[in-house]
């Protein structure tokens, strides 16, 4: 998928890490390099991808592992990815859980019936999230001065999607830009059709949040209460 081909390898961001680790070290020295280092929050987004590209009805990667052995072989070489990280000098990660991706307009495409999520998908999204936690307890107790915030993402996007009037949100299904079903046939390109107010809509396009809703989610992982930001929130995570 297109989508996919301009992505960077996890191997290869941290290639570019270990570049940037041994610069600093270079031009601070070691000891205040650590210190900045120890002191700079690495933020960890991943997943959402992986799941698509699992869940998509063209999927290749299906077809080499089951949903369970998938999560597992996407949070065993995530740990890895953490504790290299951790061995360059970071200590403080801000990681952020996948959302409801099995009710993202593409998703629902998969179904007969579109007012449906995939359900599929969301429930393998949960069991990824539980094992993110898990591992990131994990490293904890290897690595005692390891701290982390947790993004429950999937818990924010179900609540604003059960109850969207809530948030001050309309439309929770369709997307705001693109064309066909669901505004789903396509990604947004220049010749789609476009919402009058993307405020309303929980969608931007066949897969990403809007900016409204995205402003949200940025506040809650800040401020946000342990029902969203465990075992701290950015704010406390900063001045830990």
């Amino acid at each position: 998928m297109l989508l996919y081909m301009g992505s960077i390898s996890l191997t290869q961001q941290l290639d570019y890490y270990s570049l940037v680790h041994d610069q600093l070290v270079q031009q601070l020295g070691s000891t205040p390099a650590q210190t900045h280092l120890a002191n700079s929050l690495f933020l960890v987004v991943i997943g959402s991808n992986d799941l698509l590209d699992y869940f998509n009805k063209d999927s290749n990667v299906s077809k080499k592992y089951t949903p369970s052995q998938y999560v597992h072989l996407m949070a065993s070489t995530l740990k890895q990815f953490i504790k290299r990280l951790y061995g360059l000098g970071a200590r403080k990660f801000v990681v952020i859980g996948v959302g409801v991706i099995g009710c993202c307009p593409e998703q629902r495409m998969q179904n007969n019936d579109t007012s449906r999520c995939n359900e599929e998908a969301n429930y393998w999204s949960t069991k990824y999230n539980i094992r993110l936690k898990s591992l990131l307890k994990e490293l904890k107790l290897e690595s005692h001065d390891l701290t982390h915030s947790y993004f429950a993402t999937y818990r924010a996007m179900n609540a604003l999607i059960r109850d969207p009037q809530s948030y001050g949100i309309v439309e929770i299904k369709e997307a705001c830009c693109g064309l066909g079903t669901l505004n789903a046939d396509m990604p947004c390109l220049p010749i789609s059709n476009v919402c009058s107010n993307r405020s309303d809509y929980l969608f931007w396009d066949l897969y990403h949040p809007t900016e409204m809703v995205s402003h949200m989610f940025a506040d809650l992982i800040y401020q946000g209460s342990p029902r969203f930001t465990l075992p701290v929130n950015v704010e406390h995570l900063v001045h830990m």
